[in-house]
């Protein structure tokens, strides 16, 4: 560790709280911003959502059914718009104990966790959910007609859009462990077998009971996984050598 980083590292606690409470509650406010916004477009990002869904009907089976469908879809979609704000926050509050210019990486932390959290949404969105929908919903076959509820439905794509994401942040996560020093390519490489594991068990708990929506999350985990180990070997933190 340089001696930038231990400087930036011993600012008190205290202030580090401060700093942190400040910049959860800009996350926060930002997020309530972009909620409200998605709020007033909630009809075409729901009309955009149900397109996987093909001919499925969705229904409201509760009086406030319909009111607190739109509320969950603006709360998920506002959470997605307002990532770049709360990236931003975030490596804000890390970046100073990291490095000797904050400006420097910031902005790029940010643009590159937004692209991944944008590619996994997107990677779930046109190829996942067509194959989960399909499926799930013709697993009913002839005797059972499936009755989708749309607070049920935003649900279960709100949670697959986000889990896709989020997971595919894992290149920017063991960019910035290793920076610190906290992973090395050598800890990831004798980690594959415990990683494996830890894939396996992410994506069923995170994608539905059906072993093809699982492997479908597992398999691009793992490969960024594998991506992420080229980028501590080039990028990782290396002690400087004695003179």
């Amino acid at each position: 560790m340089t001696d930038t980083q231990k400087n930036n590292f011993s600012v008190p606690f205290l202030d580090h709280l401060e700093d942190l409470r400040w910049r959860l509650l800009k996350a926060v406010i930002s997020l309530i911003v972009a909620a409200g916004g998605c709020f007033y477009f909630a009809d075409q990002i729901l009309a955009f959502i149900i397109k996987p869904l093909g001919d499925t009907q969705l229904f409201v089976t509760e009086v406030t059914g319909s009111f607190y469908a739109y509320l969950k879809i603006s709360l998920i979609a506002g959470v997605m718009a307002a990532l770049p704000l709360i990236f931003y926050q975030l490596w804000s509050f890390i970046s100073p104990g990291l490095y000797r210019e904050e400006k420097i990486y910031v902005l790029p932390l940010v643009a590159a966790s937004t692209l991944l959290f944008i590619g996994g949404a997107a990677f779930c969105y046109y190829l996942i959910l067509p194959i989960a929908l399909s499926f799930l919903i013709g697993y009913s076959g002839d005797i059972l007609s499936p009755i989708i509820t749309v607070g049920s439905y935003i649900s279960f794509t709100g949670m697959l859009l986000l889990a896709f994401g989020f997971g595919f942040e894992i290149p920017v996560i063991a960019y910035f462990l290793g920076k610190i020093g906290i992973i090395t390519t050598r800890t990831l490489i004798k980690g594959r077998r415990y990683a494996v594991v830890f894939i396996i068990i992410l994506a069923a708990i995170l994608t539905p009971p059906d072993f093809t929506t699982q492997i479908l999350l597992a398999v691009p985990l793992y490969i960024l996984y594998e991506i992420s180990i080229i980028i501590v070997h080039f990028t990782g933190y290396k002690p400087e050598k004695p003179d």
